[in-house]
């Protein structure tokens, strides 16, 4: 510890004399890049109107190049821009229901020659008495370190003599032919020398002594030697005693130093790994992604459409799906968050499981980010299906899906649940609305934020109220609150029963109350008209009162696989009934 603190002192010298030493061998035409005079923060009231003046951006001009200014975030779009040329920044979007908002922004300014630089501000949207909350403050900017700029002032060489001799440059001064007082400080980052006063000046002799009329032995040190040579005799005389320091010091502490064994290497070694912290390989660069639209939201998260670059293994621009949580979240909201990160960056891939690329957990708010897919949540697409395709007798056959489809669809939401049940992983909401799907017509299961790793126990107890699909869970989970793969078993065949009825509300024309009090009782959705027996007994057989005696997903798939080996339409959609109660029903309010 001790020979660490001379080192790093000494270290401190040697570098404010290499400083010192660079400062005069600079090159003259060295300069600093541009400034850009930016407000680190700004105010705008949720009063003002769109095209408010919120500030101007400013670059000193270096050069003939014009500069182009702009704004990047990292989050979701913000309700500013910026004037390119004129670095003007207005409001392009209402504020009046963004009070008390703050947004992260980038401004940069490009002149085309050099890698643009990048500020980083807040906004912040007051309400209409102008008060200004806590908001975040954007770091100081950060003073770069240029070596090698010439921090001595340069006086300007005298064109001619004069009775009074301006100050001269110290390569130019003779200690025999004129005294001069000055002082100078060196610090490790600059050297600044005192001007000296007039009257502080020797008269200069009538006539300069010829130089080489002095004897060589008389004259003095440094009379002919530029002052930069002064600095790097001395960083020579610095390395030396450095070089002395350290063996001393070396030497000293291995005289003392007794050979380890293996056993003490081997417990050195374990103490340096456990300090050391592993890197999170999911972590992602929050200023690499680019947030462009919303594709779904529910009453506390968002998923926004973004382009993320060179993520995933892959060069350039890919298409990927942010997950966040909107401002009003509460602590568990943003704890079933990083509980849905935690099972995903632990399940590995699966055709129909959506895969995980990368996340930012560095500072709020979270993002996870997931494969993009295209055609969204499954519940929506079977609903649009209907809603576009006429099912009845008068209109045919369709042409958009057919009995295979959807037959196909729960096959793979069965094969993505076998998957994650192999992993010791049980869903607790598994539904059509969780479940999505590609341009491919691939079903992937997705929403993680209830799920559990029960790897040990198989079996998850809730401890706590929370908001629960009524219409999908199994008995043991609305009265006991006990959740397995058996009970995910329950939920399939709900999923199921959507399928079949493109979407519909389960048990319809109930309420929550009622849902509860009928499963209890034994009651069980009743088979859709249009829907074959034998699809129907796996929906039943996944809704036995008795959790072991229900099947599990392996089985669930062997049963759907024998099905789509046969040429039978086990859904007749030519059938498919008009009735009232497949309508669309909200259910936030039902869950507990």
């Amino acid at each position: 510890m001790k020979m660490n603190m001379i080192i790093h002192v000494i270290i401190g010298i040697v570098s404010t004399c290499i400083v010192f030493a660079s400062s005069q061998m600079m090159p003259p035409g060295f300069s600093l890049p541009a400034i850009t005079h930016v407000e680190r923060n700004w105010y705008v009231m949720s009063t003002d109107p769109i095209g408010a003046v919120v500030t101007r951006v400013h670059r000193d001009q270096t050069g003939t190049e014009s500069v182009t200014y702009g704004l990047e975030t990292s989050g979701p779009p913000t309700p500013f821009k910026i004037d390119p040329i004129s670095g003007v920044v207005r409001v392009n979007d209402t504020l009046k229901d963004k009070e008390n908002r703050s947004y992260s922004l980038w401004v940069t300014a490009s002149d085309g020659t050099s890698i643009p630089q990048r500020t980083e501000v807040f906004a912040t949207v007051t309400d209409n008495s102008g008060s200004r909350p806590n908001a975040p403050r954007p770091p100081p900017f950060a003073i770069p370190n240029y070596p090698n700029i010439p921090l001595v002032p340069k006086f300007p060489r005298p064109t001619e003599r004069t009775t009074k001799t301006p100050v001269p440059f110290m390569s130019e001064i003779t200690v025999p032919d004129r005294k001069i007082i000055s002082n100078v400080t060196t610090t490790a980052s600059s050297v600044k020398i005192d001007e000296p006063h007039e009257d502080k000046m020797v008269e200069q002799e009538e006539t300069k002594r010829n130089v080489s009329e002095v004897p060589v032995k008389e004259t003095p040190i440094g009379s002919d030697v530029p002052l930069t040579v002064i600095p790097l005799v001395a960083i020579g005389g610095l390395v030396a005693i450095v070089a002395a320091v350290i063996i001393f010091v070396w030497k000293k502490n291995n005289s003392k130093r007794k050979k380890p064994n293996k056993e003490d290497m081997i417990s050195e070694e374990t103490t340096i790994n456990s300090k050391e912290e592993p890197r999170d390989e999911w972590e992602f660069p929050r200023h690499r992604l680019r947030i462009f639209n919303i594709v779904g939201e529910g009453a506390f998260g968002q998923v926004w459409r973004a382009q993320a670059i060179d993520i995933d293994g892959k060069k350039g621009e890919q298409t990927v799906a942010v997950k966040t949580l909107k401002e009003n979240a509460s602590e568990k909201e943003k704890t079933d968050l990083l509980q849905e990160l935690t099972v995903m960056k632990n399940l590995g891939t699966h055709p129909n499981v959506v895969r995980l690329i990368g996340c930012c957990t560095e500072k709020e708010p979270t993002l996870v980010i997931m494969e993009f897919v295209s055609l969204g949540k499954l519940q929506q697409f079977l609903r649009d299906s209907r809603a576009e395709r006429h099912y009845g007798n008068t209109h045919g056959g369709s042409q958009f899906l057919t009995s295979r489809d959807l037959t196909h669809f729960a096959f793979q939401v069965a094969r993505g649940m076998d998957f994650l049940s192999s992993k010791g992983i049980i869903h607790r909401d598994l539904a059509a609305r969780n479940v999505l799907i590609t341009e491919e017509r691939t079903c992937k299961v997705a929403d993680f934020g209830f799920a559990r790793d029960v790897a040990d126990t198989h079996v998850y107890e809730r401890k706590s109220d929370g908001r629960l699909p009524i219409r999908w869970m199994a008995p043991e989970s609305l009265y006991d609150d006990i959740f397995s793969v058996k009970s995910d078993i329950w939920s399939f065949g709900v999923l199921l029963w959507e399928i079949v009825t493109l979407g519909s509300t389960p048990y319809p024309g109930l309420s929550a109350g009622d849902v509860m009090r009928k499963v209890r009782e034994g009651h069980r959705l009743e088979k859709p008209e249009h829907c074959r027996r034998e699809l129907y007994n796996i929906m039943y057989y996944c809704w036995e009162a008795e959790p072991t005696t229900r099947p599990d997903f392996k089985e669930v798939v062997n049963m759907l696989e024998r099905l789509l080996c046969t040429e039978m339409d086990y859904i007749e959609l030519e059938r498919f009934p008009d009735h009232s109660y497949y309508n669309v029903q909200h259910l936030d309010g039902e869950k507990l």
